[in-house]
């Protein structure tokens, strides 16, 4: 008996070995040392040329990864940066929430800055620019960057409210527009952007109009 439950188990092996072999590889799983190569890529390029001049063909010769696997992950230079994008902005603009919140929204805001200059060849600002004219690319960047960073905003606006450094009942989306969107308004027309001096006092007047609103 021993013999043929040996000769059954290396048949099984031999089975299980050849069908490993033989088994196609899943075009659809990205490599995460090629994706990581690609996202590099597209990020480097943007920075030195501006996102008009950034082409697929560049990030796959940049990267090493070849154009038909690019477009097999990615559908266009848009969607590849706009992932490049959502990972640097979660290392660098997150809501910190160090108890102090003039200095958290101000390291914030500085961040946002920091992504969206020098406004020719920011990332970001690229995305901005060609989502207005690509529905599909605009619905990512909402859904994708933008709300759950609102999503972040509001985490730390609700810390400073059981704080009690803003009023319990006051209106996160407005407060949110406030505080970010000076920011696009000058990206867009081209006003420069708040040094930190100009930072703080924005924010104060905001914050200040929104605890008197509640009074």
């Amino acid at each position: 008996m021993k013999v043929e439950d040996d000769i059954r188990l290396c048949n099984t092996l031999r089975v299980v070995y050849f069908e490993g072999v033989n088994k196609a590889p899943d075009p659809t799983k990205r490599s995460e040392a090629a994706r990581q190569a690609v996202l590099e890529a597209a990020l480097a390029l943007c920075k030195e040329d501006g996102y008009p001049r950034l082409t697929i063909e560049g990030i796959a010769a940049r990267s090493g990864v070849s154009k038909k696997t690019i477009y097999r992950w990615w559908p266009s230079k848009g969607a590849v940066l706009l992932e490049a994008v959502i990972e640097e902005a979660a290392d660098t603009a997150g809501h910190p929430d160090t108890g102090n919140l003039v200095e958290d929204v101000i390291a914030q805001l500085k961040a946002v800055i920091a992504l969206l200059t020098p406004h020719q060849t920011s990332a970001l600002t690229g995305i901005i620019a060609e989502a207005l004219r690509d529905d599909d690319l605009a619905a990512n960047l909402r859904e994708q960057l933008i709300m759950p960073n609102i999503g972040l905003f509001d985490e730390r606006m609700r810390s400073a409210q059981r704080r009690g450094e803003i009023p319990e009942g006051a209106d996160l989306k407005l407060l949110n527009d406030l505080l970010h969107g000076t920011l696009y308004h000058r990206l867009v027309f081209h006003l420069g952007m708040p040094d930190d001096d100009e930072l703080r006092e924005r924010i104060e007047v905001v914050l200040v109009g929104l605890n008197a609103r509640a009074h």
